[in-house]
């Protein structure tokens, strides 16, 4: 290990508590790409906190989809030891090409996916949307992802066409939205999250911003548990439409007659515990079938798209795979999701697996815009 790293080792046992840990390997067992990859958390933790070696291999097989977390007994968070041992090799500058233009797009452009800034809203073109200096109710935070993925600009789309149609007041930020700064956090790049939390905390002051519904739970955890005591309430979308379901805003007419399951997003479920109102989503919409998947809400299966994997060669079969094959067999013909990233990785195993005319691959927010008819009203 470098200098700098073993210098750095001391405050990671220090920080996280490493001494702590009993040896039990319940958050190896847990991991879930612990079977196809060298990460084991229990021998990371010890090899930090005793031997003083970190591998790289093990370091950025992580999705930090926090399974560890959860089933620690003793309370301890490995995948925030994964994060701060990463912070190590951001510092010498020990990162794959892609992740570091990755990070150099977020500083430069406030996004990671190498695209200018005033493209950011490129996928709103033709749709009235405010800006967040004309007042509105909420603010919708619509992502990195969602701005600027073909795929994903659909969900921004369908999102816009719901809030229009149950009558709420809402604006965008435009072309000065930034990053949230989730998965720099992630790759362990920190100072670049500390500037990014600096930056979009005064840009919400700056417009008086008091309630802000995501797209993504990726930026629905990062404002939530990331950005210390926040002044405005945040929301994913999910809770957000639900309310509205709740409230009587949105009431579906048209059926939707398919054959659905849920893949619960880590940083929705298992991050947050966001489990019901996705669900109440889908069932509120006549004609669907809703089936659940074995391994769903606090044991859902890791889609590996979290943890800047994204911005990473993931060699072999992904875990994302596996979650296709089990659509098919319990008989689901659509897949839905409410993350960008599972939306992104999930289609790409689709692809992998073959299965293109057995399962298709939804945001919840897409189904809504086939089924809702809303109560008219001037109020939200």
């Amino acid at each position: 290990m470098a200098s700098g790293m073993l210098e750095g080792r001391q405050s990671l046992v220090d920080k996280y508590t490493l001494l702590e840990c009993i040896q039990c390997g319940v958050c190896t067992g847990a991991c879930p790409v612990a079977v196809k990859s060298k990460l084991n958390i229990r021998r990371l933790m010890r090899e930090i906190s005793v031997l003083g070696r970190v591998s790289d291999d093990e370091l950025w097989s992580c999705t930090t989809c926090s399974t560890c977390e959860l089933r620690c007994p003793k309370k301890l968070s490995p995948v925030d030891l994964v994060v701060g041992a990463r912070s190590l090799y951001v510092e010498e500058g020990k990162v794959a090409p892609t992740v570091r233009d990755a990070l150099e797009s977020v500083y430069k452009n406030g996004n990671p996916w190498g695209r200018i800034r005033s493209g950011r809203t490129e996928w709103a073109q033709e749709m009235k949307i405010k800006h967040v200096s004309e007042g509105p109710d909420f603010l919708y935070y619509v992502c990195c992802t969602a701005a600027y993925d073909p795929r994903v600009q659909e969900v921004a789309r369908g999102l816009v066409k719901t809030f229009d149609k149950a009558g709420v007041s809402f604006a965008t930020l435009g072309d000065k939205e930034n990053c949230c700064g989730s998965e720099m956090y992630g790759l362990g790049e920190t100072g670049l999250f500390e500037m990014l939390v600096e930056e979009n905390l005064k840009l919400f002051e700056k417009y008086g911003v008091e309630r802000i519904v995501t797209t993504s739970p990726h930026c629905y955890n990062a404002f939530k548990n990331r950005y210390g005591k926040i002044p405005f309430q945040v929301l994913h979308y999910t809770q957000y439409v639900a309310d509205l379901i709740d409230r009587g805003k949105l009431f579906f007419k048209k059926e939707v007659k398919r054959k659905v399951a849920y893949h619960d997003s880590c940083f929705l479920g298992k991050r947050n515990s966001i489990y019901d109102e996705p669900r109440k989503i889908i069932e509120a919409i006549p004609g669907l079938e809703f089936i659940e998947f074995d391994r769903s809400r606090e044991r859902s299966l890791c889609c590996e798209g979290g943890g800047g994997r994204m911005w990473m060669d993931v060699p072999g079969e992904r875990l994302a795979e596996d979650r296709i094959w089990e659509a098919a067999e319990i008989g689901a013909e659509v897949i839905l999701t409410s993350c960008p990233f599972c939306l992104l990785t999930l289609e790409d195993a689709v692809k992998v697996t073959g299965k293109e005319d057995k399962v298709k691959i939804q945001d919840i927010a897409e189904i809504l815009t086939e089924a809702f008819q809303p109560i008219p009203t001037s109020s939200s």
